[in-house]
């Protein structure tokens, strides 16, 4: 029989990006994956998220924003965020203990993207429920990391 071998990080980590709970899966987590796999359907389907998804992706933004229920979609970029960083934390390889930083900021800058999504035009256009917290990630992420990095370098 062959021998486990814990999965890298970044293995880990793109597992969970395709789907929360594979990451978990992949460290051999089977009960925390398949909660977070049964999280992350629970909160797509009563969110409307995929039909949201499809409406974004042909350009009716309008129809993605009314088919949306925000009270539960609200919930995705926490559990999203955390299913990538807790198959980060517990693959192979060190773990700074700040290395939570980046993934709480992206969570963070996610919602708030998710809150103005209705009515936040950039360049003229409102980018709806999937597009704009997908481009909020990336500043959330920047801000985290630099986060991280002041705290590693005045914390050693």
């Amino acid at each position: 029989m062959k021998e486990y071998r814990k999965p890298k990080k970044h293995e880990a980590l793109l597992w969970s990006i395709a789907l929360p709970g594979f990451g978990q899966f992949l460290n051999r987590s089977l009960f925390k994956g398949s909660v977070f796999i049964f999280l992350e359907i629970l909160i797509n389907v009563l969110s409307n998220l995929n039909v949201a998804i499809i409406h974004s992706f042909t350009g009716e933004i309008q129809r993605a924003i009314d088919v949306t229920n925000f009270q539960w979609l609200m919930f995705y970029p926490c559990l999203y965020m955390f299913a990538m960083w807790d198959a980060y934390l517990n693959a192979d390889g060190e773990v700074n203990c700040f290395s939570y930083i980046p993934f709480v900021f992206g969570a963070f800058f996610m919602t708030i993207g998710l809150i103005y999504s209705p009515s936040l035009k950039l360049f003229g256009l409102i980018m709806g429920p999937v597009f704009l917290p997908m481009l909020s990630l990336m500043p959330g992420l920047l801000v985290g990391f630099i986060i991280y990095k002041l705290v590693t370098i005045y914390k050693t």
